[in-house]
């Protein structure tokens, strides 16, 4: 262990980083925690492969392959790669920290599984969607950050792309948004998708991003790897990619993210007209539909928990 971050356990310290650094909720870290200490216990028990003494700080590769394939046929596949996901981003977390050269999670592969369809991303979902790009290479910061911009500001992908350098204001946390019509409206932005940003402006200069002396568009905020102004299609390869890495099995496009950001505030208690001129719609009932999914959703937890909700 780094000396630096004392003796604090690493699980301990994990926890403090979800809830004060990424702002996730009590029960993401829960059932984050629940999912390393049932691998501790695994280890512990002395069940891994290299018998890494029961410390999580020593478990090896074939310690989590030898701890999923205990569970595989127990739990369904989608229940072993959320796990798989919850180690991933535990292990990032302690590499980044200086407790390990290497994370043991990195290199195992998902179990394969089917795909759901969903109109919904809870809370969680999300979360472990962003936190699947904690890359450290160029493109793993430019990717987390457009991810956090189209959570936490609900802009359309067409405007995230279409977004330039000029149009963030990191002073008064806000973007400048060019929307349908190419009417401009001013959008809030969270502090870890600013923060997020940072990080990937970071590396955006130089040779990162094609050869800065021919870069095709210096204006755009995203570019992809030849220095061009990154397109929707390729906003919605990379929503995929990270569907995967984060082990959802939900076929979602970069749109429901917007969809999340409307929903999530709708629950939180915002008002229709407040979600209308944060989303640019022009009418309020473009902005209703999100009433609906949030009714839907309620009547689906209330039929399935309520001991008086089954109908004759």
């Amino acid at each position: 262990m780094n000396e630096r971050n004392g003796k604090k356990n690493p699980i301990d310290l994990f926890s403090e980083y979800l809830s004060l650094e990424r702002g996730a909720s009590p029960h993401t870290i829960r059932s984050y925690v629940k999912d390393i200490r049932q691998f501790e216990d695994f280890i512990t028990r002395g069940e891994g492969k290299d018998k890494c003494g029961g410390k999580l700080l020593n478990a090896s590769p074939d310690d989590v392959r030898s701890y999923l394939g205990s569970i595989i046929g127990k739990r369904e596949r989608s229940s072993v790669s959320r796990k798989l996901s919850s180690l991933r981003t535990f292990y990032r977390f302690l590499l980044k920290r200086g407790f390990i050269e290497r994370s043991p999670a990195a290199v195992v592969s998902y179990p394969k599984g089917e795909t759901k369809l969903v109109d919904y991303l809870t809370v969680d979902d999300v979360f472990r969607l962003i936190e699947s790009a904690g890359g450290e290479a160029p493109s793993d910061r430019r990717d987390r950050a457009l991810l956090e911009l189209l959570y936490s500001t609900g802009i359309r992908v067409s405007e995230l792309v279409g977004l330039n350098l000029l149009d963030v204001d990191f002073t008064e946390s806000v973007l400048k948004v060019s929307g349908k019509g190419k009417k401009e409206r001013i959008v809030p932005a969270g502090a870890p998708a600013l923060s997020s940003l940072k990080e990937y402006l970071g590396v955006r200069s130089g040779d990162n991003f094609g050869d800065a002396k021919k870069r095709i568009d210096d204006k755009a905020l995203f570019l992809n790897m030849r220095g061009g102004r990154l397109t929707a299609r390729s906003v919605n390869r990379i929503v995929k990619k990270y569907i995967l890495l984060g082990s959802l099995t939900l076929n979602v496009s970069p749109h429901k993210l917007r969809h999340a950001f409307a929903t999530h505030l709708l629950e939180m208690g915002a008002g229709l007209r407040d979600i209308q001129e944060l989303l640019g719609h022009e009418s309020i009932g473009a902005t209703q539909k999100y009433t609906h999914v949030t009714i839907d959703r309620l009547m689906e937890v209330y039929d399935k928990a309520h001991p008086r909700s089954k109908r004759s």
